[in-house]
């Protein structure tokens, strides 16, 4: 801890420094333009996509997770597939790219707390932006893949 802060003050911080971080950080990456969001291909340790839900099923959760992008006005709903046309797909696709650069920037801002923690609370903050954050990453990354299937089997028609 670099900043010595009453207990209170600290207990504040931890506890509206995540929205704080979070919230403008999602403004910031909706306003950013479409175009410098290039998702990357799909690796191959990512089994063409079953990794994700073999190892931590996220079919089975990844619904249940909030679409953040609907609360800001440029922001793109990705809670469901709202069309097969391969414009949209594309879209799609570069919008979970952009999400998922978004929650790992979130996740690069934990260390801000270490300036007024001691070392146990740096641990859960890092617990924290991790816990927060990966679900969320982790189902961008296997819609990503699921939209590029789809988007495959609608350019080859």
């Amino acid at each position: 801890m670099l900043i010595d802060l009453p207990i209170s003050i600290v207990v504040i911080l931890n506890l509206i420094g995540w929205p704080i971080i979070q919230l403008p950080l999602a403004w910031l990456f909706t306003e950013f333009p479409l175009s410098w969001f290039t998702a990357p291909k799909t690796r191959k340790w990512e089994k063409n996509g079953t990794i994700y839900d073999h190892l931590f099923s996220v079919k089975k959760w990844k619904d249940r997770l909030p679409d953040g992008a609907s609360w800001m006005s440029n922001g793109f709903a990705k809670g469901k597939l709202e069309s097969t046309e391969p414009e949209y797909l594309q879209r799609f696709i570069q919008e979970t790219w952009r999400g998922e650069l978004c929650h790992w920037t979130a996740i690069a801002c934990a260390p801000v707390f270490f300036l007024w923690n001691p070392l146990w609370a740096d641990i859960v903050m890092v617990c924290y932006a991790l816990l927060a954050n990966l679900p969320c990453i982790l189902a961008q990354r296997y819609n990503r893949i699921r939209l590029r299937k789809i988007l495959d089997r609608t350019t080859k028609k």
